[in-house]
């Protein structure tokens, strides 16, 4: 069992910065995929950022350039670093490992852009 715990959402300004955290249970990074996804109310969740075991990394095209994925391995921690944001960002932000059949997410942290 893999429990992912997320942190950092909160409200900021349009253009403005946030970092969330997700730290993972234990070093599942060399296993899984990591990602994360965003859900605004009633839409669908979608892809942000993923990040697989060998570290390739992808973006939606909403974000490329102004979003970031990275994992530190010591702290079992995954970050999305997301600058320039924009209103059309607000929405809860779910942490998500992959590997096969396993698919865990954690519980998901409010990101609100707004002036």
């Amino acid at each position: 069992q893999v429990q992912l715990v997320e942190s950092g959402g909160g409200l900021v300004q349009p253009g403005g910065s946030l970092r969330l955290s997700c730290a993972a249970s234990h070093n599942i990074f060399s296993f899984y995929t990591m990602a994360w996804y965003r859900q605004a109310p009633g839409d669908q969740r979608e892809l942000v950022a993923a990040i697989t075991s060998g570290f390739r990394i992808n973006y939606a095209d909403s974000v490329k350039g102004r979003f970031t994925i990275s994992v530190d391995t010591a702290k079992l921690t995954v970050y999305l670093q997301m600058n320039s944001l924009k209103p059309d960002d607000t929405a809860v932000y779910y942490c998500n490992a992959k590997m096969n059949q396993y698919n865990y997410w954690g519980q998901g942290t409010q990101v609100t852009v707004s002036s």
